[in-house]
């Protein structure tokens, strides 16, 4: 099968990791991958190296100064479907809303629903649910979203984890003990939640420090608000930003804990990283968590349940549980469950590939 991967960026948001590591498994089954994306900010690569065997298609897409988040939205459908050849492939496969409206056949992957307030991105959330022909999502917590809202029946294939990559990371002393969160400053990630459960942690010896944040959206106000709140608090959060791909794992392993305060998840890949390199995890109280993580994590629904699950965490956790849930987690199983989905799941694949041979 020829089969196209389509994202919205090169950053490293969960959704692009997860394109790139199935892309790369997918091919070392044999199928002829290409993954298209836009290149964003002038980027003509992803934010790291990708397996030769993986054909890449960045489409140019410049910043336009001064452009709204709904004009961005978009423009990014208008310019992934000038540039994307639907005719080249047998499978086309949307990972997010952005790229599932930039063609018009497609499987789409749900990671997680979410509700927005911009039409334009409102209105681009509804269609790549309703248009693609054929639904996958990452846990059945997110299927029964989809089903519940939508009266659509998602296959259920959970994310894959780097599990080698994270277990082998080296811890570095030298950082001290800090709580680690990734994922930005910004609403869907419970930010000022985990800024409240720090302060009434008040472990003076224990910092806290927040990784990645690459996004297409303006959370300004939030940080605005997150950063005042910070100074009421009397805490100084180390704000990091993105870090790199080759940085992480050992950031990941010398964390006393790993906070997953997030209000919406599909699977928590980040977590499970956290789990693989052999830290605890306190995580949000969500169905989806509990699916994931059962009785491996730490779960708590509000500020001061947070900071009695991080104290308890930073007091040890065996992470021997954690490392075992995580390695029942590969890439090369969901490539194979993602390979039989796409040859059962219509008549693009059957019929591309049948005239193909005529």
């Amino acid at each position: 099968m020829r089969i196209a991967l389509l994202s919205y960026s090169t950053k490293p948001r969960g959704g692009v990791v997860h394109t790139l590591a199935l892309a790369e498994a997918l091919a070392a089954l044999g199928e002829d991958v290409t993954v298209w994306t836009l290149g964003r900010g002038g980027d003509a690569g992803f934010f790291r190296p990708v397996d030769p065997a993986v054909r890449l298609s960045i489409v140019p897409f410049p910043d336009v100064p001064g452009e709204s988040v709904g004009e961005r939205i978009l423009r990014s459908i208008a310019v992934l479907r000038a540039a994307f050849t639907p005719d080249a492939y047998d499978v086309v496969h949307a990972q997010d809303c952005i790229s599932a409206n930039a063609v018009d056949h497609c499987v789409r992957t749900v990671h997680h629903l979410d509700t927005f307030t911009t039409p334009e991105l409102a209105a681009c959330h509804e269609r790549a649910i309703v248009r693609p022909h054929a639904h996958i999502c990452v846990s059945a917590s997110v299927a029964a979203e989809v089903r519940d809202g939508w009266g659509i029946e998602a296959a259920v294939i959970p994310n894959g984890v780097d599990y080698a990559r994270f277990a082998a990371a080296r811890r570095s002393p030298e950082r001290g003990r800090y709580v680690l969160a990734v994922g930005g400053i910004e609403p869907r990630k419970g930010s000022l939640d985990l800024l409240e459960a720090y302060a009434l942690l008040a472990e003076p010896d224990v910092r806290l420090l927040i990784a990645g944040g690459e996004t297409l959206f303006d959370y300004r106000d939030y940080r605005t608000r997150w950063e005042k709140r910070a100074a009421e608090l009397g805490v100084e959060p180390e704000v990091l930003g993105p870090v790199a791909h080759e940085e992480l794992p050992s950031l990941m392993a010398s964390a006393a804990v790993f906070a997953f305060p997030s209000t919406k998840e599909g699977f928590g890949l980040a977590a499970m990283e956290a789990l693989a390199a052999g830290v605890p995890v306190v995580t949000r109280d969500l169905p989806v968590l509990r699916e994931v993580f059962g009785g491996v994590a730490r779960f708590a629904a509000d500020p001061p349940g947070f900071a009695r699950e991080l104290r308890a965490a930073l007091d040890g956790v065996d992470p021997e549980p954690g490392r075992a849930l995580a390695r029942r987690y590969t890439w090369s199983a969901a490539a194979e469950a993602h390979r039989a989905f796409y040859r059962r799941s219509g008549d693009r694949v059957v019929s591309r590939a049948a005239a193909r041979k005529t």
